[in-house]
């Protein structure tokens, strides 16, 4: 039996448990937002798969809204309880006094700055159009930090357009249409482009080959939730945790996720590439927020939120949750076979 046949047997067995579990036991109800379907949200769908939600005596709703704004209003109005966005729509939304923290992270993206085959170094990037997401967006935040870093000054030395498309495929293609000549693309995105649909780009460089922290998906609720739902939240973690165990552990198991959720191809090199730029190395066996992100977007907003210059990490983190399962032995108990 081959292990793609008994990914699946699993996947069945386990869901058969689950819907029995779940009608023995009431369950808790989380709703949990995500801006992108992209390779780091993995360990989200592997615990709705899995049943690991219901294990741990919830029912989570996963919904996808795009815009990092819209889901951080959503979770102050009370209509969902967790979000991922990047650190930066968090800090300058703290800032100007919302109840939101950071709790937990999806991990570093795994970025590239990119650009058109004919751009071969960032000296070429003079009089050339970068498009981002959107103004205040993590991407357009890290393409000032990296632009800034190579001597390039937006409005002056290159055009830094938002282009109002948070997925970075789509911004690729942008590129390919003429429309902007650099961007920021996911790597697993541009390897599909390059190695699978055989298009020619330049990359220029990682974050960190400029020096810059790389923003990420972090994971956020208000201190209400905290207050009120902590329970939920910790069992809510419980269950990302160990899907993030069980997916490092099982190729198998995140191919068949990757190509249920992001409806990618059946290409075994696609496949691993995704699986190891966004499960083994992005994601963190131990999700602590990710304090050096926080810190780059607080350096970023100071300019323009005043406030931020009295402000420092620990009045967006509350590390508390995964602290706790960390006590309490809970990742080390991940660990075993």
């Amino acid at each position: 039996m081959g292990r793609s046949t008994m990914a699946i047997i699993f996947l069945l067995t386990v869901s058969l448990w689950h819907h029995g579990f779940a009608q023995e036991k009431k369950l808790d109800s989380l709703i949990v937002a995500y801006s992108s379907i992209t390779g780091n949200r993995a360990p989200f769908w592997i615990a709705k798969e899995l049943g690991l939600y219901e294990k741990y005596g919830l029912d989570v709703k996963l919904v996808n809204i795009a815009a990092g704004s819209v889901s951080l209003t959503a979770l102050l109005a009370g209509n969902v309880h967790l979000t991922t966005d990047s650190s930066s729509g968090v800090v300058a939304a703290a800032a100007r006094g919302a109840p939101i923290v950071t709790v937990s992270s999806n991990g570093a993206l795994p970025y590239q700055f990119v650009a058109l085959a004919s751009i071969k170094s960032t000296d070429d990037l003079k009089g050339k159009i970068v498009g981002s997401s959107r103004i205040g967006a993590g991407t357009d935040f890290l393409l000032r930090r990296i632009l800034a870093k190579i001597g390039l000054t937006p409005g002056k030395d290159v055009s830094l357009i938002p282009t109002g498309v948070s997925e970075s495929d789509k911004r690729l293609q942008l590129m390919f249409q003429g429309k902007i000549d650099a961007t920021i693309g996911e790597a697993d995105k541009v390897f599909q482009i390059v190695e699978i649909g055989a298009q020619k780009l330049t990359v220029l460089g990682e974050p960190k080959d400029f020096g810059v922290a790389a923003p990420g998906s972090e994971i956020n609720t208000s201190r209400q939730v905290i207050k009120e739902l902590r329970p939920r939240l910790k069992a809510f973690f419980m269950a990302y945790c160990e899907a993030i165990a069980l997916g490092r552990r099982n190729r198998e198991l995140a191919y068949q996720i990757y190509r249920k959720y992001m409806r990618l191809p059946n290409n075994p090199k696609l496949l691993d590439f995704t699986y190891r730029a966004q499960l083994l190395d992005a994601i963190p066996a131990k999700p602590w927020p990710r304090e050096d992100s926080v810190q780059a977007s607080i350096e970023d907003l100071r300019g323009s939120i005043a406030k931020l210059e009295t402000m420092k990490v620990g009045d967006f983190v509350d590390a508390s949750l995964i602290r706790e399962l960390d006590q309490e032995g809970f990742f080390a108990r991940l660990e075993k076979p």
